[in-house]
């Protein structure tokens, strides 16, 4: 049960605001309060990043806490999700020159001159901050889910916009949308971002994958000039025609590789360790693994730990895309089946297949079978 009750815009402020009101137990997020608050009595709230007059301020009760803003060049108390409007704040696809302009470019060059592993107390204590408030609006939108329905999709950062492997992830993402999941990815490049493309495209017919990579082909890589221009331009051409929502969780950690558009909010962080072991944690409805490195092989591993201890109540969906690189070249798939054979795994619900409808398949089984 909550103890506190948010209220996140001065919309949900203003009908508590009269004469003698004793608002108790409230959490405010970024709220400017005006003078006509001064006629309310506050206990036991708390204030994040909130400007107040001065006289309200001074008559706020001694178990009230103020957590004020902090001299940093973000957001401390972010009270929803970011979308991609709001990451990319000051870019111009039309200018690639802007990107460097743009709010996510400046919070990673702030982060940067810090270090990732920042000595200023201000510096880590800001992060934490922050870091805490997405958590936060990630639950609020989580909420909104059936938890069954929330389903990750992992891969490498390299996979290319023209690998055949990049159209799988899409069709996976585009037709997992359809049948109402809620896809969720390390917000990146490569396979993550194919599997947002998917949803974005979710709605029309499937042979609009083909002309949407064929935009997309210019800059294969996110290393190649125009790949983050080619992504806003598709979007402007093909904008979404569906209310599906997908949710990217990049981190600054990696804050070289640009998070992509694509997905409809981005939860992004700057502790990588939160990141990874939350994105995990709320993929409840499954895991699709395509081919992936060391990234994805921690992944592979953390996530068997999970479904082996029921950390989350129970085990879902572990399904490798990719027949030959999981069972040939990194050989995931029959280590972990023979380790379940000799009862040093438990709980896990292993498939490996080369066709996205069968990935598809295996993980919508799982969510509807309740």
């Amino acid at each position: 049960m909550n103890r506190y009750i948010e209220i996140e815009c001065y919309d949900d402020l203003e009908p508590l605001l009269f004469p003698g009101n004793l608002l108790e137990h409230y959490a405010f997020q970024n709220i400017a309060f005006e003078r006509n608050a001064v006629q309310c009595r506050f206990q036991d709230c708390i204030f994040f990043g909130c400007s107040m007059p001065d006289v309200m301020r001074n008559e706020l009760a001694p178990d009230c806490c103020v957590l004020p803003a902090l001299p940093v060049p973000f957001n401390l108390f972010p009270a929803h999700l970011y979308s991609p409007a709001e990451l990319y704040a000051g870019f111009d696809f039309r200018n690639s020159d802007t990107f460097l302009q743009c709010y996510d470019t400046r919070i990673y060059t702030h982060y940067i001159s810090q270090g990732k592993q920042a000595a200023d107390i201000a510096e880590t204590v800001a992060r934490s901050l922050h870091d805490h408030s997405i958590s936060d609006a990630l639950h609020d939108m989580l909420e909104r889910y059936d938890e069954r329905r929330v389903v990750a999709v992992m891969g490498g950062h390299t996979l290319l916009r023209t690998d055949e492997m990049y159209r799988k992830v899409v069709i996976i993402g585009k037709h997992l949308a359809e049948k109402g999941a809620l896809i969720v990815t390390g917000g990146g490049p490569g396979a993550m971002e194919a599997a947002h493309l998917g949803v974005w495209l979710a709605g029309r017919h499937d042979s609009v994958v083909d002309d949407a990579i064929a935009m997309l082909s210019l800059a294969p890589s996110y290393k190649d000039e125009g790949w983050l221009v080619s992504a806003f331009g598709l979007m402007e051409k093909l904008p979404r025609i569906n209310d599906c929502c997908s949710i990217g969780i990049p981190t600054w950690f990696y804050g070289h590789e640009p998070a992509t558009p694509f997905a409809t909010h981005i939860a992004k962080y700057f502790d990588n360790s939160i990141r990874e072991d939350g994105l995990l944690a709320i993929a409840k409805g499954g895991v699709i693994y395509s081919p992936g490195s060391a990234g994805t092989m921690q992944e592979v591993f953390q996530d068997a730990a999970q479904n082996h201890y029921l950390t989350c109540g129970y085990a879902s969906p572990m399904v490798f895309l990719g027949s030959e690189y999981w069972t040939d070249t990194l050989p995931v798939y029959p280590l972990l089946k023979g380790l379940c054979e000799k009862g040093r795994y438990k709980n896990l619900l292993l498939s490996v297949t080369d066709e996205p409808s069968d990935a598809v398949r295996e993980v919508m089984k799982f969510v509807n079978n309740k």
